[in-house]
């Protein structure tokens, strides 16, 4: 198996130093989803280096399936769409070495369900990670006696195993996977899928306190955030980051079939994203 490349093992940050930047500059991390592969398959490279030329500071990867379960309609769609385009696990991984080679330094953190994953294989999934410079996992439907074999795993090769908590999982729950979890934490801020909300729960503050007594690492807040209040409003509530999906496939689709045009709004969007930050 051969090593990244120099300038890609020189120039990737980490998730640890994103958010020391961010914590420095007193301001949440902008990480946005992107589905791979969609709206075509050779848009994802351009696509990702325009997240980061907005200013995105992590960006979420996503491997399409079948059965996405978690996520609503936008991201479904874009996700049967992406595999219809003939997506597959290691065009991932191609992705993000190719983004590296053209500059991008964002950490990118590969999401998805645990099907394809473990067809994969767990170890060669982690060796795979390393070689192309993917800093870690958000696996939705992880099963959680699998937590800490693959943890100590992705432990073992520095590579982010990031779990998702919702505020219907248990104290109990939490604290296993806060002994497992490495990079940050993904905090579902309500029960239900993905999707584009007008408001965002009045529980979350309550939800936050609660994650925060089990993990050590950094928290963010993802489902249901689509405005710059919303992004502001979790930082202020004590996340650490804000996750944004549906609305950066919605602003994809905005210019269907225009390939320039879709780099250029996505630019455009991160920057409005964040500010009021």
């Amino acid at each position: 198996m051969s090593s990244p490349s120099k300038k890609a093992k020189a120039s990737a940050r980490t998730v640890a130093e994103v958010f020391a930047k961010c914590r420095e500059e007193k301001r949440p991390a902008f990480i946005p989803y992107l589905t791979a592969g969609f709206p075509k398959l050779d848009s994802t490279v351009d696509l990702l280096l325009a997240l980061e030329k907005g200013g995105a500071d992590i960006i979420e990867l996503g491997m399409p399936f079948s059965d996405p379960l978690a996520d609503g309609p936008t991201i479904q769609k874009s996700s049967f769409e992406a595999l219809a385009n003939g997506v597959k696990l290691e065009d991932c991984f191609r992705y993000v070495r190719e983004a590296r080679e053209k500059g991008l330094v964002a950490p990118v953190i590969l999401m998805g369900y645990y099907n394809p994953f473990m067809n994969f294989g767990d170890e060669k999934l982690i060796d795979e990670a390393v070689r192309s410079t993917v800093e870690g996992f958000i696996i939705v439907d992880f099963p959680p006696d699998e937590a800490p074999s693959f943890g100590e795993l992705c432990r073992s090769k520095k590579i982010c195993f990031v779990p998702l908590v919702a505020p219907t999982s248990t104290d109990r729950r939490m604290k296993m996977l806060g002994e497992q979890t490495t990079g940050y934490v993904y905090g579902v801020s309500l029960t239900g899928v993905t999707g584009s909300r007008t408001e965002l729960p009045p529980d979350l503050p309550k939800f936050l306190a609660r994650i925060k007594k089990s993990f050590a690492v950094p928290v963010v807040i993802g489902f249901g955030l689509s405005t710059p209040e919303h992004v502001k409003q979790v930082y202020d509530l004590g996340a650490e980051g804000a996750v944004v999906g549906s609305s950066v496939i919605q602003e994809i689709r905005k210019f269907e079939g225009d390939h320039k045009a879709q780099v250029e709004a996505l630019e455009a969007y991160v920057k409005k994203m964040m500010s009021l930050c």
